[in-house]
């Protein structure tokens, strides 16, 4: 069965187009709330189901917070509120209080006047294929209030930062600190902008915070992860020692070493994977995606390390890493997963990662990921028509077999729909600049007459 609404990262979309208006969501929340009594009844002896709701900074989140507060409780369900607070902190508070769900509102990177509903299972995963699909179905039915005696409460988490802030640093070693380190954390003016800095401080750094002024418009906004271009600058500005760049939700990371040279997850994963594997603590080998760098997968089995790729996204990671029994794995936007850690892509979790490896090597991370070569690679994103598909558009794959002939065994070509938005990614990777802009350009312009666009 097909999803009409979830998409690889929940459900998301500009704010006041559907779905993402108050309305569904509110739907959204009675669904999410009738599937978690029906399912939850038992285990819990009879007792309501609670959830824990977060956002990140974002207008539209105090609208759509209310929203999901009124479908919840109208099914039955209690509500705990933490406010603004990074993804993975959600995850790890549903677990670490034993709730039944946890709920983030949420668009990641996108800009601000997108938003979404995210939904982690009682264990702090994402929600399992057959949870959202029982949701989908709950969506069509008519919401049927309770009775005035079984409908939930609402009350916000007060200490919720501070919770996370503690889960945080519990990740970094005990017998180290980060004491005589200059960092730039660049918050995004997002969930993390009050969080990070926190972080970083109390383990002894000396904190530089950028991107931690949100106003509710400005989250992403030539900042954090998706603009690491500003990061370099303060980190050379403030002669810093290391860069650290969060996205919107807090779930990704780039990080900038202190010659400004910027570093994405897929060096970022090699470094925490030289690490380990020098350490001997990494457990089977690492998992990355379609659209890791070529030069990275190179450079892990010049080590011995075993490297798969799974589809883009951070489920996909998530499902092979647990397939293998494995536990790091990551993307090259900055989604990594270190399963020993936490139970979600942990941008603050993930830097600590990073800086550990460096601590304990004695190593700057420019020497470190030097030995991870980044081989020419281009994605060009075309914006296509909503409800576009790339099955059986025979101009493409004509494009995309010529392409193919011509790298021969020395590229790839990954050519996919976002799952997040309306975009058909085209990448194309290999050893010469020059070819690989020339076939990517053909691939891009061919789904471009393809959508009519």
């Amino acid at each position: 069965m097909s999803r009409k609404y979830f998409g690889t990262d929940g459900v998301r979309g500009k704010v006041g187009e559907a779905p993402i208006t108050p309305d569904f969501v509110m739907r959204l929340g009675y669904a999410a709330g009738k599937v978690l009594v029906a399912t939850e009844h038992e285990a819990l002896h009879g007792e309501r189901p609670c959830v824990l709701i977060g956002k990140d900074t974002r207008v539209s989140g105090y609208m759509l917070e209310s929203a999901l507060e009124a479908g919840f409780t109208a099914a039955g369900v209690d509500v705990r509120l933490t406010g603004p607070i990074p993804t993975p902190g959600i995850a790890y508070l549903t677990r670490a209080l034993r709730l039944q769900a946890g709920v983030v509102i949420s668009a990641s990177h996108n800009p601000y006047d997108d938003n979404g509903i995210k939904f982690f299972s009682a264990t702090g995963s994402k929600l399992p294929d057959a949870t959202e699909l029982a949701i989908e179905a709950a969506l069509d039915e008519p919401m049927q209030t309770v009775a005035s005696r079984g409908l939930g409460k609402v009350k916000r988490l007060d200490d919720a930062a501070g919770r996370y802030i503690e889960f945080c640093k519990s990740t970094f070693p005990t017998d180290m600190d980060l004491r005589g380190l200059r960092v730039v954390v660049d918050c995004a003016n997002g969930a993390g902008y009050h969080i990070a800095p926190p972080v970083f401080h109390e383990l002894g750094a000396d904190v530089i915070a950028i991107g931690n002024e949100p106003d509710g418009f400005n989250i992403n906004e030539a900042s954090g992860a998706t603009h690491p271009e500003t990061l370099a600058k303060a980190v050379k500005k403030h002669r810093a020692d290391i860069g650290i760049a969060l996205d919107g939700d807090g779930d990704r990371l780039i990080m900038v070493d202190g010659n400004g040279q910027i570093a994405d997850g897929d060096r970022l994963l090699y470094a925490i994977a030289r690490h380990r594997h020098e350490t001997g603590q990494l457990q089977g080998g690492v998992v990355g995606t379609l659209m890791t760098n070529l030069g990275t997968e190179t450079a892990l089995r010049a080590l011995g390390c075993d490297f798969r790729r799974a589809n883009v996204g951070d489920r996909y990671v998530l499902e092979m890493l647990n397939e293998h029994g494995w536990q790091l794995g990551g993307e090259t936007s900055g989604h990594i997963l270190c399963l020993d850690r936490h139970s979600t892509g942990d941008g603050i979790v993930s830097a600590l990662q990073v800086l550990a490896a460096l601590r304990r090597s004695g190593r700057k991370l420019a020497d470190i990921i030097r030995d991870c070569p980044v081989f020419p690679q281009v994605l060009i994103n075309v914006r296509v028509a909503k409800g576009f598909k790339l099955n059986g558009q025979a101009e493409i794959a004509g494009a995309v077999e010529a392409v193919e002939d011509e790298l021969g065994d020395s590229g790839r070509v990954v050519l996919r729909a976002s799952g997040t938005e309306p975009l058909i990614r085209v990448m194309v990777e290999g050893r010469d600049e020059a070819q690989v802009n020339r076939c990517a350009e053909r691939i891009a312009e061919a789904v471009r007459t393809a959508a009519g666009v």
